[in-house]
C-alpha cells in the first residue's frame, strides 16, 4: 500500500452526491482525506498526481468478466485479465464461474481468492454457480460458497430452464441476502442461433435467434422473483422487450436489477456482416430500436449497471467461421471511452450518472465495500480525462485475447490513472 495525493481534480462520488474539484489524501491504503474531510494530509510522504481537468472517481467495478482461469489459460488467466481491467480503469473486477472445473463448490471459491491474492493486479470477487457444473439439475450448495465469499452466483453462459429450481435459488437470495445473475434466452428457441434473427440473418443465411428467446425468460424470472422475494439480476439485456419487462417489474415492487454492455448499446447485428465472428456473441448484437430502449433503459435508471462481459477468445478460435466460433468479446479497455463517447457525449447519461452506473451501483447490488470516496474506504481510484482521444490498438492490449469488433476505433474519453489502495496499475500507452 502506498500513500497518493491527488490534487486539482473534478471529484465525482455518486455514493456521496459529490461533485467538486479538489484533492484526495490515500494514507496507508485507505481514503483519508477528501476536501477538508478527515486526517490533513501530509503529501511530502506521498505519490502526487495533479488531475487537473481531469475526472477523479472511486475504482471503477465491472461486476461481469470471463477470467477463464481455471482451464482456459490459454484465452486468459486472473493475471493478465486483471492487467486489462486496470488498464481500462477497473480496480475490481467479478469473475463469472463458467472456468472448467467450474465454480460451484466453497474449496473452488477460496481457490479463486488464493490465485487472485497471488496474481491479480486488481481486486478479484467470485461468482458461484446455481447449478452443478452449469448443468440445470442441482442447485449448489450456494449457503458454504456464499460463507467462503461468493458475491453473487450465475450459470452465465447457460440458462437455468427449470423454473423450480431457480425459483429454489431465489428463495435462499430472500433468505441469506445475495444477487441471483441470469442469463436470459430460451434454449428451445435459439438453438444453433449464432446471431439475431432478422433481416441480416436472412441475408447471411444464418441461424437467428428471436427476442422472444431473452424476453420469455426475463419475464419467468421477474415473476420467480416476485414471487420469492429474491434479488434478481438480470445479464447483458440486449433487447426492448426485455428492458421494458424490468421496468414494469421495478414498478410493482420486485427486487430486480440489471445491466447492460457497450457493445449491446453501440452495435447493430448488422456488424456481423462487416466483422464475422468479432461480432457474434449470446445474446446476440440487435437492431437499433433495441438500441434505442437500451440507452432509454440507462438514462431513466431501468437499467442500473455497466458491465463489460469480457469474453475473451483466441484468433484460432475466432478464425473458426460463424458456425462454429465461440461466443464474446473482449471489453475491459474500451467501456470508458465507449461510455463517453456514446452515452455521455451525446447528452444520455451526465458524467456522474455513468460513473455511479460502474462504481456505487454495482457495489451495492454485490454487496461489497467499494465504490466510493468516504473517508476510510478502501482507497481505490480511477482518474479519467473526459478530453482524450485515442485509437483503439488490440496490439497494446493487456488481455491475452483481442477479440473485439472496436479496433481502430477513435474514442473519446479514456483512463488515465489507475490506484488500487494506493498504489497505481494498469499503466498503458497512451496518446492525444
Amino acid at each position: 500500500m502506498s500513500d497518493a495525493f491527488i490534487t486539482n481534480g473534478r471529484i465525482i462520488d455518486p455514493a456521496n452526491n459529490i461533485d467538486e474539484v479538489g484533492a484526495i489524501f490515500i494514507a496507508d491504503g485507505k481514503i483519508a482525506w477528501v476536501n477538508g474531510n478527515g486526517k490533513p494530509p501530509e503529501p511530502q510522504t506521498a505519490d502526487v498526481y495533479n488531475a487537473t481537468g481531469l475526472v477523479v472517481a472511486p475504482g471503477l467495478i465491472d461486476m461481469h468478466v470471463h477470467l477463464r482461469e481455471p482451464g482456459f489459460e490459454h484465452k486468459e488467466t486472473i493475471a493478465t485479465g486483471t492487467a486489462a481491467a486496470a488498464a481500462g480503469g477497473f480496480t475490481s473486477v467479478v469473475c463469472m464461474a463458467n472456468t472448467s472445473p467450474v465454480i460451484d463448490t466453497p474449496e473452488k471459491i477460496e481457490q479463486i481468492y488464493d490465485i487472485a491474492h497471488e496474481t491479480a493486479e486488481t481486486n478479484v470477487f467470485p461468482f458461484g454457480s446455481i447449478t452443478k457444473n452449469l448443468a440445470g439439475d442441482e442447485l449448489t450448495d450456494m449457503r458454504g460458497m456464499h460463507a467462503a465469499g461468493a458475491v453473487g452466483f450465475s450459470d452465465d453462459g447457460v440458462t437455468v430452464m427449470n423454473a423450480a429450481l431457480m425459483r429454489d435459488a431465489l428463495a435462499l437470495s430472500a433468505e441469506i441476502g445475495f444477487p441471483i445473475m441470469v442469463h436470459c434466452e430460451e434454449h428451445n428457441l435459439n438453438a444453433r442461433a449464432v446471431m439475431n434473427l432478422g433481416e441480416t440473418s436472412r441475408k447471411l443465411g444464418l441461424i437467428g435467434s428471436p427476442n422472444a428467446a431473452e424476453d420469455i425468460i426475463v419475464g419467468r424470472d421477474i415473476m420467480l422473483a416476485e414471487m420469492t422475494g429474491g434479488h434478481l439480476h438480470v445479464l447483458h439485456v440486449s433487447t426492448a422487450g426485455a428492458v421494458e419487462l424490468i421496468r414494469q417489474g421495478k414498478h410493482r415492487g420486485v427486487h430486480v436489477t440489471a445491466e447492460a454492455c457497450p457493445h449491446h448499446w453501440v452495435l447493430t447485428d448488422k456488424e456481423v456482416e462487416k466483422q464475422g465472428t468479432n461480432a457474434r456473441m449470446h445474446p446476440p448484437l440487435r437492431t437499433q430500436d433495441d438500441i434505442d430502449a437500451i440507452i432509454e433503459g440507462l438514462r431513466d435508471g431501468t437499467i442500473d449497471a455497466i458491465a463489460t462481459d469480457h469474453a475473451p477468445h483466441t484468433p484460432q478460435e475466432k478464425a473458426r467461421g460463424m458456425l462454429d466460433a465461440p461466443n464474446g468479446i473482449i471489453g475491459l479497455e474500451t467501456c470508458v471511452p465507449l461510455v463517453f463517447t456514446h452515452l455521455v457525449r451525446p447528452g444520455y447519461l451526465t458524467v456522474a450518472e455513468a460513473i455511479a452506473k460502474m462504481t456505487s451501483i454495482p457495489a451495492k447490488i454485490l454487496g461489497i465495500d467499494r465504490g466510493t470516496l468516504s473517508v476510510g474506504a478502501v482507497g481505490d481510484v480511477t482518474v479519467i480525462d473526459t478530453d482524450l482521444v485515442n485509437q483503439v490498438d488490440v496490439t497494446k492490449s493487456r488481455s491475452k485475447s483481442q477479440n473485439t469488433p472496436f479496433a481502430g476505433w477513435e474514442l473519446k474519453g479514456w483512463q488515465t490513472i489507475t490506484l488500487r489502495q494506493g498504489n497505481r496499475i494498469g499503466m498503458r500507452p497512451s496518446s492525444r
